[in-house]
């Protein structure tokens, strides 16, 4: 028996006075699928301005879209996206790294591999500078060394797991590792007096002159690393020594956790580097010394992964739970990856309409003879790469498949919407486009999914010969446009009648009668509007379903939806009984009284505008022997004039929802 207030004291207690709020979620942050100069590939990476994507993918290119799409994003009130870069990974002609092996003196063999920080050809234009430092060095007398110790005096820079080199007239005697630092005597011991504390290289100097002085210095590498003769990136005191905390490889290696598991923690990547260090020998006892190159030197053998480009590179395919981690690794790929992360609420893959456009040859720059006199870290004359590997062009049943994939895992997932865009063909000839573009919208029947046309043109940064314009799919402008609608006035008002920014024109002149047709098919039309600039003039999904014909409807049920979800989670477990009905009804009730006075929902009442449901009536006593709890929620939303309804219910210990227009059920 438990006994209260007995005595003079504290006493804690918990009061549940309400349920947990439901609070709205974001629905701004979009998911790019494309080509890319640089970076991770099959990786989700959150991306939260246009200088962090050029960080972690580089810029704008010809080869792709992607970047420019990311670009028109944050340029159109974007604020927050997940972005994966798309490569071949065929072992025959697949994306690789450039790369250089690093070998040690007698004995010779591999230590280090040091190769660009991700795949691609633009780490064969990384000049690579290795220099051999010493940050302690002390000449030691006959009568203070042994052969497994020496007193220095002074033992700055030198502690436990640092590599020495002994020499001794003048002469390389033996290389060791510090195993014991005894500072109060300033004696080091590269054999441990305590053998169980000692390491595998622990071992005493043979050999030695008792008459001659020993020179003993440490040995560290300094890593310069230049792109275009412009420093990226430097990594001093590197040691070769695997217990070491300059250890190279953990400097300058891989992070701690995988981008991938970042992603699923929700985490921005750490900033991006230039190239990593990988170990190449086994754990022995062998104290290498790198042979260190008199000159810098250049990485080679990456590749892009470009010319074996297909359509699973860009879509994956489903990963099952009995799936190896072999077959795992080849499924998530591209816009599956995407699948993973909750947050995205909008998709965009541009790169699947790619017609690449060659870089413009550039001459090479003229060799000079650097001045012996200067840094020895000055890098060599740069000579730019001039070969380049493009990605196919895609048919246009390549491009269904690539759109059919998103529309499914949109309307699997039910938390995100598929921004679709019209063919490379039916944006480029005005004859016969517009009829093609009206083919290609009788394709898809989804309310998950919105298709856009014509396409955007935009000020080219690259200046190709052609022109200074270019012209790709509009869904980074029209996702950005998404995104900045939701933060000004909220995810019911539909994304459409804004001026688009960075965009000179459009691709093709859509005039009113045509404008009526697409409009009426389900195509949203982008226009230029004298004095008014480009606009998107439509915000219709291609569903044919009168309740889900506006894009702004699609998107609030879905935030709607997933924001009951994620909020009611509280409840499983929880007694099926009045008490949590009345919990779970003033926790919806008031989540949907604050979108109503923001505008989202229509009605002069509350009562007009939504309910609530969930009582006895709903579930009844087999329900509840099932361990089922339903809760009917109905809204008007600000552009239908019938309920939608959402039911809301638990099975098991599990919410679910369930969607139903108010002819298929309601109050």
């Amino acid at each position: 028996m438990i006994l209260a207030y007995q005595k003079p004291d504290v006493y804690y207690e918990r009061v549940d006075a309400q349920a947990p709020a439901v609070n709205p979620l974001r629905t701004d942050i979009t998911g790019f699928v494309g080509l890319a100069e640089r970076g991770p590939v099959d990786t989700p990476t959150p991306i939260e301005s246009w200088r962090q994507f050029e960080s972690h993918f580089g810029g704008f290119s010809g080869i792709g879209y992607l970047a420019y799409a990311v670009r028109g994003f944050f340029e159109n009130g974007g604020r927050r996206c997940w972005v994966v870069r798309v490569a071949s990974r065929d072992p025959l002609g697949g994306c690789a790294p450039a790369a250089i092996i690093l070998q040690s003196t007698a004995p010779a063999r591999d230590v280090w591999r040091i190769e660009a920080s991700s795949p691609g050809a633009w780490g064969n234009n990384l000049t690579i500078r290795l220099t051999e430092t010493h940050n302690s060095q002390s000449i030691v007398p006959p009568a203070s060394f042994d052969s497994v110790s020496a007193k220095v005096g002074n033992v700055a820079g030198l502690a436990r797991s640092t590599q020495i080199r002994i020499s001794q007239n003048g002469a390389v005697v033996a290389s060791r590792v510090v195993s014991y630092v005894d500072a109060p005597d300033g004696r080091i011991y590269w054999m441990h007096p305590e053998a169980e504390a000692r390491f595998l290289y622990d071992a005493p100097v043979t050999g030695l002159d008792p008459d001659a002085p020993l020179l003993i210095e440490s040995v560290e590498y300094t890593l310069a690393v230049f792109a275009s003769s412009r420093l990226l990136m430097i990594r001093e005191s590197l040691s070769l020594v695997r217990e070491s905390d300059f250890y190279g490889p953990r400097v300058s290696g891989a992070p701690a956790l995988s981008l991938a598991e970042l992603a699923l923690r929700n985490r921005l990547p750490p900033p991006p580097t230039a190239v990593v260090i990988v170990e190449q020998r086994p754990s022995d006892s062998q104290v290498d010394v790198l042979d260190v190159p008199s000159n810098a030197f250049r990485l080679d053998g990456g590749a892009d992964g470009l010319a074996l480009l297909a359509v699973d590179d860009f879509t994956g395919a489903p990963v099952a739970p009995d799936d190896s981690d072999v077959t795992r690794s080849l499924k998530l790929r591209g816009l599956e990856t995407l699948a993973l992360i909750d947050e995205i609420s909008i998709l965009s893959v541009p790169d699947i309409h790619i017609h690449p456009v060659a870089p413009p040859e550039t001459a090479p720059l003229v060799r000079c003879i650097p001045d012996p006199c200067l840094d020895p870290l000055q890098p060599p004359p740069f000579v730019a790469q001039t070969t380049f590997e493009l990605p196919p062009v895609f048919s246009d049943s390549d491009v269904y498949r690539t759109q059919t994939a998103m529309v499914r895992q949109c309307e699997f997932l039910g938390n995100r919407i598929a921004v679709l865009e019209t063919p490379y063909d039916t944006v480029n000839n005005p004859m016969t486009g517009p009829a093609a573009a009206q083919a290609w919208r009788s394709r898809f029947e989804s309310k998950y999914a919105a298709l856009y046309y014509p396409w955007v043109r935009v000020v080219d940064p690259l200046r190709q010969a052609a022109g200074v314009v270019r012209d790709i799919p509009p869904s980074g402008h029209i996702t950005g446009q998404y995104a900045g609608t939701d933060f000004e006035t909220g995810v019911h008002k539909a994304p459409a009648n804004v001026q688009l920014e960075w965009v000179q024109d459009v691709t093709s002149a859509v005039d009113d009668e045509l404008h009526g047709i697409f409009n009426n098919s389900g195509i949203n039309v982008l226009r230029g509007v004298s004095g008014r600039g480009v606009r998107i003039l439509g915000a219709r999904t291609v569903s044919s379903d009168t309740d889900w014909r506006f894009v702004n409807v699609r998107r609030l049920m879905m935030m709607i939806e997933h924001a009951v979800e994620q909020s009611l989670q509280w409840a499983a477990f929880e007694p099926h009984d009045e008490l949590t009905w009345a919990k779970i009804r003033l926790a919806v009730s008031s989540f949907l009284i604050s979108l109503w006075q923001t505008g989202a929902l229509v009605g002069d009442t509350m009562a007009e505008a939504f309910f609530v449901k969930c009582d006895a009536d709903t579930n009844p006593p087999r329900e509840r022997d099932n361990g089922r709890l339903v809760c009917l929620v109905g809204v008007a939303p600000s552009q239908p004039l019938e309920f939608i309804v959402v039911r809301v219910g638990r099975s098991g210990n599990e919410f679910e929802i369930q969607e139903l227009s108010a002819r298929d059920g309601g109050r």
